[in-house]
């Protein structure tokens, strides 16, 4: 019995129906065992790969050629021996395979061959570059107000953080945003999304609004800052804070709620989570009333934030039950994740102060949200040029899957 041969037939040419049809036709006419295939359609070129196995090769090369000739493509063959399959074959698995997420207001061609070259340096083979957002105009006036590619790559990573560095280090330089994220199914599965809300999903600090009416506001603000910055412990900011709030009338939260200014893009960002199933919760130091405010508003699932005590209609200067710190909000996440069920790899969480760090760092994507440097550096991802609904783009989204979600 003649013995099969292993052909890698390259194609390329214009796009056109029925190319990959009628080339693939001619192998099952000829009883050929695919192997391999792999096609990609850039600005209507077609470039296609088939990697098949044949006892008649000459044959079925023949009549591939003719086809192609009838089709009006190019097409190019290479016999591949058995020892470089098998070598092939047996790499399977061996190499990891990543998701390079690049977003920005623009991108222009320094910052693709800067990540391009962060790549090389660790050893990484980019397989697959594709747009998530929508295609250019011409017309700088019509062009999106961001741009961003997905790079699929794969190799062995020596050292993670010392990549991750690099990439950190390069998206500060140039002012964009990078996502390394290992390629695999919770990637593409996450579940539920937990939310700081001051500074992230509100564009304020409601405890410094409270203190600007209670007329203590520069004395709170730097103990704010001091605490999202790490200087100072979350939970003994916090008792200083609320204690300068005393006396403030309890009226003066409604009209704070009701003029939250919130962040660029959370409006779209949540209508899309909700309707792609993901639970919804905000995790927060602040304070209940705002977040509850914000949940009967857009539909969150679940709040935890921290409980002002009020009598005869102003604030003791006290609070009620457990102080929502950084630890606690781990807590919670892992928490919610056994009540909804969901392995803690499918869990996001997004926040923009050191005290959202503990939740950062055990979701199976933390987001550090236009965060200080010291959160940034030491969260797994950071988003710091557009608006909260660049989040999508890391979830894998693609404008085209969103037409009409504005």
């Amino acid at each position: 019995m003649k013995e099969s041969e292993i052909i890698l037939a390259s194609l390329s040419g214009e796009d056109k129906p029925g190319v990959t049809a009628a080339l693939t036709a001619v192998l099952a006419d000829h009883n050929a065992n695919i192997l391999d295939i792999g096609q990609a359609n850039i600005h209507h070129s077609l470039s296609l790969a088939i990697m098949f196995e044949a006892t008649n090769a000459g044959d079925v090369i023949k009549d591939l050629l003719f086809k192609a000739t009838e089709l009006g493509v190019v097409i190019r063959f290479s016999p591949i021996s058995k020892d470089d399959y098998m070598r092939w074959v047996n790499l399977q698995g061996t190499k990891n395979r990543y998701i390079v997420t690049v977003l920005g207001r623009v991108l222009d061609p320094s910052h693709i061959s800067a990540v391009a070259q962060v790549s090389q340096k660790h050893k990484l083979n980019i397989e697959k570059i594709i747009r998530l957002t929508g295609r250019v105009p011409l017309a700088a006036s019509e062009r999106p107000s961001r741009s961003c590619i997905e790079l699929s790559i794969r190799g062995t990573v020596d050292d993670v953080d010392a990549l991750k560095h690099d990439f950190m280090k390069l998206a500060d330089d140039m002012g964009i945003d990078i996502a390394f994220q290992v390629e695999n199914m919770y990637r593409r599965m996450r579940r539920l999304v937990c939310f700081d809300m001051d500074s992230t999903l509100i564009q304020t600090e409601v405890i410094d609004e409270l203190a600007e009416r209670a007329g203590v506001g520069d004395e709170v603000k730097a103990i704010t800052e001091a605490a999202m910055r790490g200087e100072i412990d979350f939970s003994e900011s916090f008792k200083k804070r609320v204690s300068l709030l005393k006396g403030l009338d309890e009226s003066v939260m409604q009209d704070i709620a009701e003029n939250l200014p919130v962040t660029e893009g959370m409006t779209r960002l949540i209508r899309i989570l909700k309707k792609s199933g993901c639970k919804l919760a905000i995790l927060s130091g602040g304070f209940t009333y705002f977040g509850n405010y914000l949940k009967d508003k857009y539909g969150f699932d679940y709040v935890y934030a921290n409980e002002l005590e009020i009598e005869d209609g102003k604030l003791t200067g006290n609070y009620v039950g457990d102080i929502v710190d950084g630890k606690r909000k781990a807590e919670l996440l892992r928490l919610l994740a056994q009540v909804e069920k969901v392995d803690i790899r499918q869990t996001v969480a997004v926040g923009d102060g050191a005290n959202d760090l503990p939740m950062l760092n055990i979701a199976g994507l933390g987001i550090a949200f236009h965060a200080k440097p010291k959160v940034k550096a030491n969260a797994k991802q950071s988003l710091s040029n557009v608006g909260l609904d660049g989040i999508l783009y890391f979830l894998g989204y693609r404008d085209s899957m969103l037409e009409g979600e504005k």
